[in-house]
């Protein structure tokens, strides 16, 4: 689904990430390009949150968290959603890398 940039996917995610867990980083990546979608898609995202708030959670639980607040736009505009999801020890100890996303292996409609 294409939306205006006024109210782009992508805008949506950062602000509402910002209010729910504060982030000391984010980084809200648009990897829509990657996949078989129209030009202009924003289906397809990756997400890099360094927050505090995931302090002494488990990763699923961090990653429970962030779908609750993006529910809408799990339900009604993303296809996926890679998430790297850290506290700022864990991001320190990474020098602030992440692992580069996989390359889409799914077929288009043109293929079925």
């Amino acid at each position: 689904r294409r939306v205006t940039a006024m109210a782009s996917v992508q805008h949506s995610i950062e602000a509402k990430i910002r209010d729910a867990l504060a982030p000391a980083h984010l980084e809200v990546i648009n990897e829509s390009y990657m996949h078989s979608v129209p030009p202009g898609s924003e289906s397809h995202f990756k997400l890099v949150i360094v927050s505090e708030r995931f302090e002494g959670e488990p990763r699923v639980k961090r990653h429970q968290r962030v779908n609750r607040v993006l529910a809408r736009e799990l339900e009604e505009n993303i296809h996926a959603l890679a998430l790297q999801t850290l506290t700022p020890s864990e991001w320190a100890r990474r020098d602030g890398a992440t692992p580069e996303s996989p390359p889409c292996l799914g077929g288009s409609k043109a293929d079925s």
